[in-house]
């Protein structure tokens, strides 16, 4: 990076620290990873300059052989991976992939049924300041009080009651299996079709964790940074009698030229998440949040829905009598980054939170095991029970640090 830290040293200092901070903290963010250098390398590569309007061999612009090949060799693995019909690697990100496809086969003020953000949904789910929230009806389906689960007898009730034309699965914020059969059987009985987005949870689904909706939904969409371990970008799925109407819908309907150095980027993660010690690797993702939640559970902490089946868990603090605000804030300046977050039926609001979220995909992918999510819940807890305690925060912070230094990222990155 000596041509950036000479042409612009104030850009090349904060990647720096950027880098710096990385390595020194422990990332608990459930929808944040560490993608390897390879996919960092081809997004920083020429394939920047292209600009590629169109499709493989459809391009307006000439001189696009070479980017073709990456885009197919993305279409290809996906397809592969998912074992989907038609694949779109274009979508800038997970909202502008479900963009494309509530545009494609949705009218302004069309119903749509979908998780409420306050039970785990995502602001592309209809939150009213979001395209969806704006454009269409969104009716919201929710977890039980009982057990903080998606009520699926409420889901079916909505349905028949409000004849939504899409249903939308999946979640930001949910700890659990979803049942995508159910939610099949659902929409068949009042004519809807099926959205799923998949985004959190696509490297579990890829080998077979988690449930795959492709049988079941006639839309997928997922994004490639979460579990995949990719860029962040998005893409879409879909059966082939869609295949026109998703790439018409993508371009030029809501997006211009595709960035074709995150496309190369897609193509080598998924290539990696082809090859067998990614499922080993999910496995661990997996193993590590269930041990997260219940080495937290031992210490007085309430987990939402009593646990998790992927890669992420809720946290209920209201028994320490800290907000997930003022939880986070502490833990930050002990080097361990986590969200404030909302759990079902949350009596505060979303910028002060009961709770927080915590995920697993970027500590595992530092080599991290059921030992450190045992160390890493006693240190949590050690800075929530004492968030005001400085010389309590700076001791964490000092234990994180030689925590992570057993476990180093981008040691091929020299500072």
């Amino acid at each position: 990076m000596d041509s950036l830290k000479n042409s612009d040293p104030q850009v090349y200092k904060a990647i720096i620290n950027e880098i710096k901070r990385e390595k020194s903290t422990i990332n608990l963010i459930a929808s944040e990873n560490f993608a390897p250098l390879p996919v960092l390398q081809a997004q920083g590569s020429v394939m920047t300059n292209k600009y590629a309007e169109g499709y493989p061999a459809l391009r307006w612009y000439d001189g696009c052989e070479y980017v073709d090949v990456v885009e197919q060799l993305a279409i290809d693995r996906a397809k592969k991976l998912f074992r989907a019909e038609h694949v779109n690697v274009q979508p800038h990100s997970g909202t502008q992939a479900n963009m494309a496809v509530y545009f494609s086969m949705l009218k302004p003020g069309d119903k749509v049924l979908a998780m409420d953000l306050a039970c785990g949904g995502h602001l592309s789910h209809g939150h009213r300041h979001n395209f969806s929230g704006k454009y269409f009806k969104v009716i919201s389906y929710g977890v039980s009080k009982r057990d903080e689960k998606i009520d699926y007898n409420e889901v079916e009730d909505l349905a028949k009651r409000h004849k939504p034309k899409m249903i939308l699965v999946g979640a930001s914020a949910y700890p659990r299996i979803i049942d995508f059969i159910k939610f099949r059987k659902i929409a068949d009985k009042v004519g809807a079709f099926v959205l799923a987005d998949i985004a959190h949870i696509a490297g579990l689904v890829a080998v077979g964790l988690h449930p795959s909706p492709i049988p079941y939904a006639e839309f997928v969409t997922a994004t490639t940074h979460k579990t995949l371990r990719g860029p962040r970008s998005g893409m879409v799925m879909c059966r082939k009698k869609f295949a026109q109407a998703i790439d018409s819908e993508v371009f030029p309907g809501i997006q211009g030229g595709p960035l074709m150095h995150i496309i190369a980027a897609k193509a080598v993660a998924l290539k990696t998440a082809l090859r067998p010690q990614f499922k080993t690797y999910q496995k661990q993702v997996v193993a590590n949040a269930k041990k997260l939640a219940s080495s937290l559970s031992a210490r007085g902490y309430r987990i939402v829905s009593g646990g998790t089946d992927n890669h992420m868990l809720l946290v209920d603090l209201r028994s320490k009598k800290i907000t997930g605000k003022d939880a986070a804030f502490a833990l930050h300046n002990a080097n361990i980054v986590v969200n404030k977050n909302l759990i079902p039926f949350d009596p505060l609001s979303p910028m002060l939170t009961s709770g927080l979220r915590l995920g697993t995909p970027s500590v595992t992918s530092r080599g991290m095991r059921e030992n450190e999510m045992a160390q890493i819940a006693c240190l949590i807890d050690g800075v929530i029970s004492a968030a005001k305690n400085e010389k309590v925060i700076k001791m964490t912070a000092q234990e994180v640090v030689r925590l992570t230094n057993k476990f180093p990222v981008y040691k091929e990155l020299k500072l």
